[in-house]
């Protein structure tokens, strides 16, 4: 007894010095002038305190998660006791360093609600091969200013019908090719040390058929069949598809699939490969949640909850954003919460904003903690081809109304495709409507008109309905691929202006600016997949190229196109970390430049003012404005007056004044 006594001791005393360590560290990592505090508690109160922490944690939530839990499954003692058991289990295995994480961040709540996070999406064999591969790239994210990096889907998934890694066949372990467990803890774990957050994608909706669950409930396991949504006949799939939207009705039509193996009809709502969980029976709840915690406790910072609008299936009704589906993101916040309160919830809901904004829950019970901006994303580019910058007044006018505590994540381009979803109601009243302008919009993003040298391709092509979405690089649509392909100096300059004007406004925006990998040097849309037997049915791969990094060498060769875009960036990334009217708490509003072209809103927060100016025109342009203070030119370090501005071509501004 006397052994395991002194064993315990010591493991306390390491956990008591790697937490100071840890804590130490993150605190200079990421804020350089934090009060450091020295622990002073002996090796066991360290513990006993981490695990009344804990308990309390536990104890806050316990009335509510009872009560959501008992309401979804029926007052099922046992599966809510084995629920608990999970939270205490991965509550006690979290590492030093991680609860060390977990303590700074709960001492800084707002961590992530500044103006200092700003991100990258890559894919690991892309950027890296494999984790190793990044674990190693790391000096060049810092030297890109990046410090929150989401890897794209790592888990195992066949390579066949992976839908990118989005059907999953083993949530706790590693695409082979990829690395390991121990690689992805070790990565996170050298992240960290530089300050660097890490996202990691959780598909909540599905799995993939090669899972476990599949091939049991394939065997006729009833357990594993009731994870699931599968029917002897198909009465009700028919009277579901009576009200369900088909998500890719090009390329996986219907949402129900017949299983021979099981003879029985399977519900796939994305691809016949991917099998829909069923969230209403508690033990999926529960397994999620456990996959979930598992990697939580390897490292992770933030999960993207990948398609969560569609995790409750209800008959008669869309399956779409249901009450229950709120339920569970506040039971998995909850769960967060208690076990790590250091790790965020990213959710997906490519949505209309009156259907986003639920999913930030309220102020007493918060569900994510952020979400992404998909709005502001097609916008953007709607406004980049039209000109006209009404739509994306309405619209930011509507994200500045929204109270500051609500964080979006903000991007130009990611993994997935541009999707025409604009508000054609608003439209209308200036003769826009929805079939006739996804066809201008696809035309001018493939350079089909005479004023676009962009370069994008279709995704999901519908000519039956009319609708289309597009695929393309940030550069490849700003029109740099062809002013390149041509050697037109003109074009190319007008291509890197336009470039970093949107990179521009995106890094002005409140919320975090997320760059998609190789943006930072103006990478260019991949045709290769064209020739790959398993990617060219899907042109979303032309923008998931490998990462050039002979291309990224250039970008310390001065005058290169690479140079300047990297240096661009870099510039208004250092401008946006230095100013605290960046901050997402900042007050925001709409300027009128009384020129449909030219987009302005005003940013204040503790006595700093800035004001942002983008013509989105192919022409130079007035913003007619008068405003009375006296500003300095943050690019250009002059003094002067926020009076009738003329901006070039793709030109912007941003303008700074101060109160004391």
């Amino acid at each position: 007894m006397g052994k395991k006594k002194e064993t315990g001791s010591k493991e306390h005393k390491t956990d008591k010095m790697k937490i100071e360590e840890c804590t130490e560290k993150r605190l200079r990592a990421l804020d350089s002038n934090a009060v450091e505090t020295k622990v002073t508690n002996t090796a066991d109160e360290v513990q006993e305190d981490y695990i009344t922490a804990y308990q309390n944690r536990l104890a806050t939530h316990m009335d509510e998660l009872k009560w959501l839990y008992y309401e979804l499954y029926r007052s099922n003692e046992q599966s809510f006791h084995y629920f608990l058991s999970l939270l205490d289990k991965y509550a006690r295995e979290r590492s030093p360093e991680l609860r060390a994480l977990d303590q700074e961040r709960m001492r800084k709540p707002q961590w992530f609600k500044g103006n200092n996070l700003i991100g990258v999406l890559l894919y690991t064999n892309c950027f890296g091969k494999d984790l190793k591969g990044v674990e190693k790239r790391i000096p060049y994210l810092k030297e890109c200013g990046f410090n929150y990096m989401h890897l794209m889907p790592i888990l195992e998934s066949p390579k066949e019908k992976s839908d990118g890694g989005y059907a999953v066949s083993n949530f706790q372990k590693v695409q082979p090719e990829l690395g390991t467990m121990d690689d992805l803890k070790s990565l996170c774990s050298a992240c960290h040390e530089e300050g660097i957050s890490v996202c990691l994608d959780f598909v909540m909706n599905h799995c993939s058929e090669e899972h476990e669950w599949v091939k049991r409930a394939k065997n006729g396991e009833q357990e594993f069949q009731d994870r699931f949504f599968m029917f002897n006949d198909w009465g009700l799939p028919n009277e579901f598809e009576r009200t369900v939207p088909q998500v890719f009705p090009e390329s996986a039509p219907g949402n129900f699939t017949y299983c021979e193996e099981a003879k029985k009809v399977v519900m796939t709502t994305f691809y016949p490969y991917q099998w829909d969980l069923n969230y209403g029976n508690p033990t999926v709840l529960n397994d999620m949640l456990e996959n979930m915690l598992f990697l939580c406790n390897q490292g992770a910072d933030v999960f993207r909850l990948d398609a969560v609008p569609y995790i409750w299936k209800k008959l008669g009704t869309n399956c779409r954003n249901l009450p229950e589906v709120h339920t569970l993101v506040r039971i998995f916040r909850m769960a967060m919460e208690i076990v790590a309160p250091g790790v965020l919830l990213l959710g997906e809901v490519v949505m209309e904003p009156q259907k986003v904004v639920p999913y930030f829950g309220s102020l007493e019970k918060p569900q994510c903690h952020m979400l992404y901006n998909v709005t502001t994303m097609a916008s953007t580019w709607h406004t980049v081809a039209t000109q006209d910058t009404r739509l994306m007044q309405h619209q930011l006018g509507q994200v500045f109304a929204l109270p500051k505590d609500m964080v979006f994540l903000n991007y130009l381009r990611c993994h997935d495709d541009i999707g025409w979803g604009l508000d054609y109601a608003f439209l209308e009243q200036f003769s826009i409507t929805e079939i006739p302008h996804k066809a201008f919009l696809n035309a001018y993003f493939r350079g089909f008109t005479e004023d676009s040298d962009a370069r994008g391709e279709l995704y999901n092509d519908d000519p039956v309905r009319g609708d289309a979405r597009l695929c393309g690089t940030t550069a490849s649509l700003c029109g740099l691929e062809a002013a390149a392909y041509e050697k037109d100096e003109h074009k190319i300059k007008a291509a890197l202006q336009l470039d970093l004007m949107l990179h521009a406004f995106l890094l002005s925006q409140s919320g975090i600016p997320v760059l998609y990998s190789g943006d930072e040097i103006g990478q260019e849309n991949d045709y290769s997949y064209h020739e790959d037997d398993i990617k060219k049915v899907d042109s979303r791969y032309l923008h998931r190229g490998n990462f050039p990094w002979e291309k990224a060498e250039k970008r310390k060769k001065k005058g290169s196109i690479e140079e300047k875009i990297f240096t661009g960036l870099k510039e208004l990334e250092d401008l946006r970390r230095k100013h605290k009217a960046f901050s997402t708490m900042a007050d925001t509003w709409i300027i009128d430049t009384k020129n449909i072209h030219v987009l302005a809103f005003g940013r204040y927060y503790e006595g700093e003012k800035i004001l942002c100016f983008y013509n989105f025109a192919r022409s130079e342009q007035v913003a007619y404005v008068s405003e009375v203070e006296d500003y300095v030119d943050l690019l250009s370090g002059k003094s002067c007056k926020a009076r009738d501005l003329v901006l070039p071509a793709h030109g912007f501004l941003w303008l700074k004044t101060s109160f004391v």
